[in-house]
Formats: C-alpha cells, sequence, structure tokens
C-alpha cells in the first residue's frame, strides 16, 4: 500500500469519526444563554454580609458559654483528665421501633 493510500484511508477514518462524535459532542453545548435575574444572589450576600461584619459577634446577654464558673470546672477537669466522655449514641437507638411501628 502506497503512502498516499494510508493517508487519505487514515484522514477517511478520522473524518467518519468526527462525523459520527461531532453530534454526540454537542449535547454538552450550553443552550441556555441567559440566566435568571436572580443567578448568583445568594453568593454576593454571603459576601457581602462577611464583608460588613467579618469579626461578627453574639449580641445576647450573657453571651453562649460564657459562665465562668463552669468554664474553670471544665479546664480543670481537661487539665486533670477528669473529663465527662459524651454519651454513646447511635442512628439505631434513637427513635428505633420494633415491628415497624411508630413510637408512642
Amino acid at each position: 500500500m502506497s503512502s498516499i493510500r494510508k493517508i487519505r484511508m487514515r484522514f477517511a477514518k478520522t473524518m467518519l469519526i468526527a462525523a459520527v462524535l461531532g453530534p454526540a459532542l454537542s449535547g454538552c453545548l450550553v443552550t441556555q444563554t441567559h440566566l435568571s435575574s436572580d443567578f448568583g444572589s445568594a453568593v454576593r450576600q454571603d459576601a457581602m454580609a462577611q464583608i460588613a461584619d467579618p469579626d461578627a459577634r453574639y449580641k445576647g446577654d450573657p453571651a453562649p458559654g460564657s459562665d465562668g464558673a463552669r468554664v474553670a470546672s471544665a479546664q480543670d477537669r481537661y487539665r486533670t483528665g477528669k473529663v465527662t466522655p459524651p454519651a454513646a449514641t447511635g442512628a439505631s437507638t434513637i427513635g428505633a421501633s420494633a415491628g415497624g411501628e411508630s413510637p408512642k
């Protein structure tokens, strides 16, 4: 087989592949040229909220976890290695019922 014939065969195969895959790849095109008017508004609002007050603080009275005696007690337990372990819970123990009936 001559080299020109090989080149023509390779070109024909390439064109056939392009003709077959072209319509399949056109499914990846975006047909919606205009997004809704509020597209991205949540991201913009979040960014504005962070810029407006990047160091936001709780304004309640008193702030959560600000009980000095309780914090000191927790720190002492941590320092001495007597931390209260969390209660063991699992998905099968919370709200489980036997026989498929709803709990009463």
